[in-house]
């Protein structure tokens, strides 16, 4: 195999072509790097493009941008070969984990789509919740967390439960807006939710050399408190608007549920067991997808035929080919760092701009990784910061874990937030809504997942990186905090009563501090202790807590 060798730069030979001469391969690494560039402009859209063309560009003007931008500058035919042939660019890290696991992954959820599986989920939370109040709004929490884990695409998530769920949440009584918004957040909740979590949760555990069953498990805690407030809060507005579940007869029978979906369950068994007890994430999709197609044929009702099974594989093939090609472009990103030298800058000057404060050093962290996520898919934006932003809050003295998680949750919040709002404003097309609108009450509705990540990198027990018991603690203020904080965003304290009349105001920013005081953690920001913060929220919720129960008497709400 020939080298072409790059001792001007880094010093690092790149790997060429066995039958090429360094000349011809340097001219076939030219027309690979624009086949990436067209292939990111399809598959990711225009912004991606841009982001990925100007970073992909950037070596070869890298000398003449102002610190603390600057970087070491190359030409443009010693930069094009390092993005195609050194393991620090397109073939870097994103493509490894892509090939090693993450293939697998995408080949199941497709194949559990079309067997069946979107539709077992589904019954299963009509059978679970849909009898009680705002059933149709708990049903689409439910199945679309369920869904979301496995697609790992927000927006296909709300285009496919939310065609089911919208309108039976308007059918129930939820204003337009608010069905849209509860579809979005619970659609955006659904990547972030364990065993799967799409594809991002794969490329972190390359990033981190850490078993994936590490990254599930710390992932667990922080979406059983995203989805925990937005169930509250759904359960909040049903109440104080007194709408009803849905009507029984168009329930389905949990048992009949359980009977006919066993074969579901089977198999996710078979692919934990595999994941967790015998740690084999490569292989585990791969005899989990196997045993789904062996029992779907024994299935009338979903078995693929001759026209199915085409469909799939053209599915699985284009859902590859997309992603492949925002990974390969992702990829230039990394590499451009890698190459100039600007990552290593970059933590320097956010660290020097936070001085000791940790806490501005995170509100840099978190407006970075906004704006970043804007338009840019998740695992291409969890990249991005993986790269640029994350060495800068673990040299903070953070978490190493803990910092990958909050970056991937506030590179989340932009699906969710105006004005770019890509979830929201998706399943506002299909429910009617006003876009913007919709922005901000799916804000509302997910309210959590701006304070979530401050809680768990600041107190990684939130994220079961720390003794048992005081992972116990932890997540018990954390979730009676996060219901407080859900009841004032709402207005109503679920099982107490409303906060009305015209102290209603005051008393619901009383109980938010006070959730927030509940559920924030032991850190050296606000040294109390767990015991002094809950005494002290507790005591700010006691007077929203008793008026509530005092209006509840004189105004029962319909359960």
């Amino acid at each position: 195999m020939h080298l072409v060798s790059d001792p001007d730069r880094t010093g690092e030979p790149v790997a060429g072509l066995g039958i090429c001469s360094p000349e011809t391969a340097q001219y076939v690494s030219v027309v690979f790097f624009f086949l990436i560039l067209e292939a990111t402009r399809r598959a990711g859209g225009l912004i991606l493009f841009l982001i990925v063309t100007l970073f992909a560009f950037y070596p070869t003007f890298a000398g003449h941008v102002p610190d603390p931008f600057s970087g070491f500058q190359s030409t443009f035919m010693q930069t094009v070969p390092y993005h195609i042939y050194s393991a620090e660019s397109s073939f870097g890290i994103p493509m490894k984990a892509f090939g090693g696991v993450v293939i697998g992954f995408i080949l199941f959820g497709a194949v559990l789509q079309r067997t069946g599986g979107g539709q077992f989920f589904n019954d299963l939370a009509l059978g679970l919740v849909g009898g009680y109040r705002g059933g149709a709004a708990k049903v689409s929490i439910f199945a679309s967390g369920f869904m979301g884990s496995m697609s790992g695409s927000v927006i296909s998530n709300v285009l496919t439960t939310g065609a089911v769920s919208i309108p039976a949440m308007r059918k129930t009584g939820f204003s337009a807006k608010t069905a849209a918004a509860t579809e979005a957040c619970a659609s955006t909740g659904g990547v972030l939710m364990p065993p799967i979590m799409g594809a991002t949760a794969f490329v972190m555990a390359s990033f981190l050399s850490r078993p994936y069953v590490e990254i599930a498990l710390a992932a667990a805690i922080p979406s059983i408190l995203y989805y925990w407030s937005l169930f509250a809060q759904i359960d909040a507005y049903s109440a104080r608007r007194g709408l009803r579940g849905l009507p029984k007869p168009d329930l389905p029978r949990l048992k009949e549920v359980m009977i006919e979906g066993w074969p579901y369950i089977f198999v996710f068994a078979l692919l934990l067991y595999m994941m967790i007890g015998l740690r084999k994430e490569s292989s585990a999709p791969f005899y989990a997808t196997v045993l789904l197609l062996i029992v779907n044929q024994f299935r009338a009702r979903f078995r693929l035929n001759g026209q199915r099974l085409g469909n799939m594989i053209v599915g699985v093939g284009m859902g590859l080919a997309e992603l492949t090609a925002i990974l390969l472009g992702v990829g230039l990103i990394v590499g451009s760092f890698s190459a100039t030298g600007l990552a290593g800058t970059l933590v320097n000057e956010l660290v020097f701009l936070a001085g000791d404060n940790t806490l501005v050093l995170l509100l840099m962290g978190a407006l970075t990784a906004f704006i970043f996520g804007m338009g840019m898919t998740v695992t291409a934006c969890y990249i991005f910061l993986a790269v640029v932003l994350a060495p800068a809050l673990e040299a903070g003295g953070l978490n190493q874990l803990a910092v990958h998680l909050f970056i991937l949750y506030w590179g989340m919040v932009s699906y969710i937030t105006p004005p770019v709002a890509l979830g929201a404003f998706a399943a506002s097309t299909m429910a009617g809504s006003n876009p913007i609108a919709t922005g901000f009450e799916a804000m509302r509705l997910g309210g959590v997942i701006y304070i979530a990540p401050f809680f768990f990198v600041l107190n990684p027990a939130l994220i079961g990186q720390a003794p048992a018991w005081e992972v116990t603690v932890a997540l018990s203020c954390a979730l009676i905090g996060v219901a407080m904080i859900a009841s004032a965003l709402q207005g109503y304290i679920s099982l107490i009563g409303p906060l009305r009349g015209r102290f209603e105001l005051p008393l619901r920013v009383l109980l938010f501090f006070g959730g927030v005081l509940i559920a924030a953690p032991h850190t050296e920001l606000l040294d109390w202790g767990y015991s002094l913060s809950f005494i002290v929220g507790a005591a700010l919720c006691a007077l929203p807590i008793l008026l509530a129960w005092r209006a509840r008497q004189t105004e029962p709400t319909t359960a």
